[in-house]
């Protein structure tokens, strides 16, 4: 606890990654955040599901993590993507 609060917050601005995304795969992320399903997704950007699962995996490869979970997590942490 020490260690944390002489360092601050030391999350990056932005992460990894995230600038390989496409505009479609920040509108995807975005709702990930949200915690959105990907039935809800498919319905707000008029996307099939399967479409959108093409997109999450392409996000949690290109953001280096393990699931949609840990993605809107990492939305959460540093806001929304940037275009």
């Amino acid at each position: 606890m020490a260690h944390f609060a002489r360092t601050g917050n030391t999350l990056q601005s932005s992460p990894e990654g995230l600038d390989r995304l496409t505009d479609r795969e920040r509108d995807v992320l975005d709702c990930l955040g949200e915690g959105l399903s990907n039935q809800e997704i498919a319905h707000r950007l008029y996307i099939t599901e399967a479409t959108v699962k093409s997109h999450v995996s392409h996000i949690l490869a290109k953001l280096g993590v393990r699931s949609r979970v840990q993605a809107a997590i990492l939305v959460q942490d540093h806001g929304r993507p940037n275009r």
